[in-house]
């Protein structure tokens, strides 16, 4: 989400981020509903045009549906295998029309907006702390990058130092520092009087 939200000024970008939340469950939930083949091409159509809309570049809209590509190369073949060609495809194309309206979400919805969203949803349940379910959020969405981030560091301090095939020479150094990591943020939390 942190990376790929690409600032604008289209329709889509200027609209709360709850009413694009809402419009996004429904699309997918209609996404998901075709049988036919020209019942999905009418939906990507859509989410094409709605892609125009927000302006949003093309490399940026490949760099947000790409993720699903791999699943796809496993799913589409056995899809084919027992249910046939055509189906494997509206199944494909269900997939990769829902992925591409949650990365439209992201792409035209800020981190900090998708957060205010989420507290707005929860504030009506007395049971739920909306702030601390806010709060949780935004620390899993900074987890992702930070993450992978040490992941990408370890990778290169073990190519430097030569072992490329050794399992442990990034699984060991990658758990010690998240957990470093995990002891610093609650540290801070705990200064900062987040501690029950």
């Amino acid at each position: 989400m942190i990376a790929l939200y690409h600032p604008g000024r289209s329709l889509l970008h200027r609209a709360p981020a709850l009413l694009k939340l809402a419009l996004l469950a429904a699309s997918v939930t209609v996404v998901a509903l075709p049988r036919e083949p020209w019942q999905l091409a009418v939906a990507a159509g859509i989410t094409i045009v709605l892609f125009l809309v927000a302006a949003v570049p093309v490399r940026l809209a490949a760099r947000g549906v790409a993720p699903v590509l791999w699943l796809l190369l496993v799913a589409v073949p056995l899809n084919a295998w027992f249910s046939g060609w055509e189906s494997a495809a509206v199944m494909a194309g269900r997939v990769i029309t829902a992925v591409a309206l949650a990365a439209l979400f992201t792409i035209t919805t800020t981190v900090t907006a998708v957060l205010g969203a989420m507290t707005t949803l929860l504030r009506p349940f007395p049971f739920i702390d909306a702030d601390r379910v806010g709060l949780m959020m935004a620390l899993t969405i900074r987890a992702v990058p930070l993450l992978a981030a040490i992941v990408g560091s370890v990778i290169e301090a073990r190519k430097a130092r030569g072992l490329e095939r050794s399992l442990r020479a990034i699984a060991v150094p990658v758990i010690v520092r998240s957990l470093q990591t995990a002891d610093e943020l609650g540290e801070a939390l705990i200064a900062r009087g987040v501690d029950d």
